[in-house]
This record gives structure tokens, C-alpha cells and sequence, in this order.
């Protein structure tokens, strides 16, 4: 008989469903622009740690899921999460090698570029988009909890034995 390894799909699927769960939970007002970007940074780690397994399909698929969900243009979430990947998936074996604020700097970076690329989108195809820099707000507060994310994530996936 020959034994099946476990894969994990149930735990990163289990993970990206608390992070779309996380990015719809009602906020105060004054919180709202504070709220971290919990997908991209679940979808970050698992690149990160399984670029062989977790890559631009599931980013993409991931995305149409959160566009539904929050109830954005098809595609806005999708589009951004695909670069998001795709840069992960470039810089992963580097990434691994930096310390934690160093990879704090880099997810400042990739999150506010998925920042930038949603709120292109919005300006291309709605009116109501304020004109502030406010909206990189997110990935300030995203890169300041990325190593509460990344060490609890390692945990869950260590614990779980997820390859």
C-alpha cells in the first residue's frame, strides 16, 4: 500500500478564506483606510514559501474571488494580485534571505503597488475616487504586522507539515 503525503491545499485554502474574511469585516469609519491588506499578505507568504505550488493561478483566482466579495470591477483584484505574485515569485529566493524588517520593506513595496494598481482601476472606472495619497495607507500598516503574519503563517504551515 503505498501512503499519500498530505498536500495542505485544505490549510492555504483555509488561510486565504480568513484573509477575504478579514478584508470584509465591518470597520469604523475612521479605521477604513487603515485596513491591511490581509490577501495580498496571505498570498505573499505562500509564495514565498511554496513559489513551486502557490503562484500567479491562484493569485489570479484568489483576486476574481475578493472582486466578487468586496464588490469591485471583475478583474481589479485579480490584475493586482497577478503582479503582486509575479514580483513575489521573482524575488522570493531573495526575499527569504533578508531579515524581517528588510522583508517588511519589500511588502511595503508590493502592497503598495497593489494599492496603486486597484486604485487605477477605480479612477478608470468609477468618478467617486478621492484624490489623496491616503490610499497607501494600507501597506504602511500591511508592512508594520508582515512579521506577526509570516511567523504565525510559518507556525501553521510547520505544524500542519504543509509541502
Amino acid at each position: 500500500m503505498v501512503e499519500q503525503k498530505a498536500t495542505g491545499r485544505g490549510i492555504i485554502a483555509a488561510t486565504l478564506a480568513i484573509a477575504l474574511w478579514l478584508s470584509i469585516i465591518p470597520l469604523p469609519e475612521w479605521a477604513r483606510w487603515a485596513r491591511p491588506e490581509w490577501v495580498a499578505l496571505v498570498l505573499i507568504y505562500w509564495v514565498l514559501a511554496l513559489p513551486h505550488r502557490i503562484g500567479v493561478g491562484v493569485a489570479f483566482v484568489t483576486g476574481l474571488i475578493l472582486d466578487l466579495v468586496e464588490g469591485s470591477p471583475p478583474g481589479e483584484n485579480a490584475f493586482a494580485l497577478v503582479v503582486v505574485a509575479y514580483l513575489a515569485l521573482i524575488l522570493y529566493q531573495r526575499m527569504r534571505m533578508y531579515a524581517l524588517w528588510q522583508q517588511a520593506g519589500i511588502v511595503f513595496v508590493l502592497i503598495g503597488l497593489n494599492q496603486l494598481l486597484c486604485h487605477w482601476v477605480q479612477t478608470l472606472t468609477t468618478t467617486k475616487v478621492l484624490p489623496t495619497m491616503l490610499f497607501l495607507l494600507p501597506a504602511l500598516i500591511s508592512a508594520l504586522i508582515w512579521p506577526t503574519v509570516m511567523l504565525t503563517l510559518r507556525k501553521i504551515r510547520r505544524g500542519f507539515a504543509v509541502t
